[in-house]
């Protein structure tokens, strides 16, 4: 960890090495008890045209990007979990599944394309980060969007990040929110909600 901010995932992991196995079994539990795990794709792959370019940003064990890759979607996923990765390999076999810290972004690099036409932030993966990385993670997004990509990302309210500050945060960091809702089925946000979905795109 040296050199480098270990998001709270990572501290979580760190204190419970048995947290991301059990992560891992509780969504394959859910998913082979018949529950309905992938309202968020649903939502993002109602955005896209047929074979769009899709970043599952903090994918951990692949639910959202999976079923974006059987939905006709080229599929790029990165987690900073190893062991979430290994799950989304063995149980969502397509995409391609990265480990790699969100705040240190660099696809390019890996010979990856930086032009997807939506970047989907589930799971309250951005309250997971570490506070000083927020707007860096933002910054990327808006740095690996196609010109007329968008940026989905949804989190729960008393997790640490208020929703008023992630929306300063986005605006800091080139970002332009076109949409808020305050559940992946497309409810209206209000200022009583408890969770946020917020439709991004480039600030021009």
């Amino acid at each position: 960890m040296s050199g480098r901010t270990p998001s709270r995932w990572e501290e979580l992991t760190a204190a419970d090495p048995a947290h991301s196995t059990w992560y891992v079994e509780r969504f394959r539990a859910l998913a082979a008890e018949g529950t309905d795990i992938v309202g968020e794709a649903r939502l993002v792959d109602a955005m896209l045209d047929r074979g769009s370019r899709v970043l599952d940003a903090g994918c951990g064990p692949g639910r959202v990007g999976g079923y974006l890759h059987r939905a006709g979607h080229v599929v790029v996923g990165v987690d900073v979990d190893p062991v979430l990765i290994a799950a989304a390999e063995q149980d969502y076999p397509g995409p391609t599944w990265i480990v790699g810290d969100l705040a240190e972004l660099d696809l390019p690099g890996r010979g990856i394309a930086a032009d997807f036409d939506v970047i989907v932030c589930a799971g309250n993966v951005m309250t997971f980060l570490a506070p000083s990385t927020r707007e860096t993670v933002l910054a990327g997004f808006a740095r690996n969007l196609a010109p007329a990509g968008r940026v989905v990302v949804g989190f729960g309210a008393d997790r640490g990040y208020e929703f008023s500050q992630f929306l300063t945060d986005a605006e800091n960091a080139g970002l332009t929110v076109d949409l808020r809702l305050s559940t992946w089925d497309l409810r209206p946000f209000t200022d009583e909600s408890d969770f946020l979905v917020a439709v991004l795109s480039r600030a021009v």
